[in-house]
């Protein structure tokens, strides 16, 4: 009788290769199971082992898939050097055990910086590739073509490789941030710098007919304020598909204007300061400072046309002597010769590709064992006073969840002799700023 008091477990089935079998487990064997499961599975939860990582499509144990879309062909293919020094930096991330043991996967693709091709090569990383997010992809035209895609797919957008002014928009696009001082406030620059020392000047443009162009263009008539339109004496612009802008030079020069304001990317700033040097228009020459390269630009042009340049900097210029015993320049020569021989040192789309690298490698140690896009952008939104050897002393990157804008500190810089030369202050390149 005392032996009903120990009442059997219902049955339960177990499979067992494919077998269906019935066993009752008595009641003392199957409390002493729970009670060793509840056990386990509250070790397992305590110690944080499940809790600790967190991944989204593209990220796992071992790897971080990355993806990139730049003009390696196609007129603005001066700087596909870019993607190439980014490789060359993440390989050399790799070789040195990954990111908190993750190895990097870099996906680059060419769209000719043609914006229906980014956009195609956008979805193919984004929903094939399947990569965690698409990290400095180039040009305004092309990150303007992809920017509603990556918000809507709420994939990071990251550090794009344009300084056009609407990357910095975190309400309505929080899934695009820039990296480089924008164009509005560049050309802000330089029109204080005309209204001071040249007062009665008249300016010609020349800007490229697009987003990146039009930015440029914006940012100098509300630097000039009132006295834009009397000292503004032709807008003239080009397209990308156009061989050369020979004619365009000789129209502005025909205007009789004593200032030249080049809004144009390498190829077109290379035939313009050599067009100038060739009918001999020797106006004061403000190039902007995504030509301001001296491999891409300066060389091809030549360096007796290319004298008393001005332009703006915020990264070193590698062909500078003052930076010989620099500590971030020794990072970057030693970074060329073991993992990127093949790259032009002095031109400044190699330093960049190197900068914006060491920035991204910032963010994603920041980020743990959580990475998901939306950590990814936190973090990236979440940079104070971080100091890369690439940049000018003095200037830093911040960031912030109102403000996408990395940097926004810029240098004036003449080009004299077979270099570029500082001069004056840091200045603040935020637009209002």
């Amino acid at each position: 009788m005392h032996s009903r008091s120990r009442k059997a477990l219902p049955i339960k089935k177990i499979d067992t290769f494919n077998q269906t079998k019935e066993v009752q487990m008595p009641a003392i064997h199957w409390r002493f199971g729970a009670v060793s499961a509840a056990l386990a599975i509250a070790a397992l939860t305590s110690s944080g082992a499940l809790a600790q990582k967190k991944y989204d499509t593209g990220a796992t144990d071992t790897e971080i898939k990355i993806g990139n879309i730049m003009p390696y062909s196609g007129p603005a293919s001066a700087y596909g050097v870019i993607g190439k020094t980014e490789q060359a930096y993440f390989n050399k991330i790799n070789a040195e055990g990954g990111i908190n043991g993750r190895k990097i996967t870099f996906i680059s693709y060419d769209d000719g910086y043609s914006p229906p091709k980014t956009v195609e090569q956008a979805r193919k990383l984004v929903e094939s590739d399947e990569v965690l997010f698409i990290f400095n992809p180039l040009g305004t035209p092309p990150n303007s073509a992809i920017q509603k895609y990556m918000n809507s797919k709420k994939v990071p957008q990251l550090f794009v490789a344009t300084g056009a002014t609407k990357w910095n928009d975190p309400k309505e696009f929080p899934w695009t941030m820039g990296w480089q001082p924008n164009y509005q406030s560049e050309t802000q620059i330089y029109a204080k710098y005309i209204l001071k020392n040249k007062p009665d000047a008249r300016i010609a443009v020349l800007y490229q007919n697009d987003d990146y162009g039009k930015d440029y263009l914006k940012g100098l008539k509300d630097g000039l304020g009132a006295k834009a339109a009397s000292m503004i004496v032709m807008e003239e612009s080009y397209e990308v598909s156009e061989p050369t802008i020979d004619s365009h030079i000789v129209k502005l020069k025909s205007t009789g204007a004593d200032v030249f304001m080049n809004i144009t990317t390498p190829k077109f700033a290379a035939q313009a300061i050599k067009k100038n040097a060739e009918i001999e228009w020797k106006p004061l020459h403000f190039l902007n400072n995504v030509s301001a390269s001296i491999g891409s630009v300066i060389m091809p042009a030549g360096f007796a046309a290319s004298q008393d340049i001005i332009s703006s900097a915020y990264l070193k210029d590698t062909s500078d002597p003052q930076w010989k015993n620099d500590a971030g320049m020794k990072a970057f020569d030693e970074f060329l010769t073991k993992y990127f021989p093949e790259g032009n040192r002095v031109d400044a789309s190699v330093m960049y590709g190197y900068t914006v690298a060491q920035g991204l490698v910032h963010v994603l140690k920041a980020c743990g064992d959580d990475l998901t896009r939306e950590n990814v952008m936190k973090q990236a939104a979440s940079i104070k006073d971080l100091e890369l050897g690439g940049l000018l002393p003095g200037i830093k990157v911040n960031t912030s969840a109102t403000d996408f804008a990395p940097i926004s500190q810029v240098q004036l810089e003449r080009f004299t002799g077979k270099s570029w030369v500082l001069f004056g202050e840091i200045l603040n390149g935020d637009v209002g700023g």
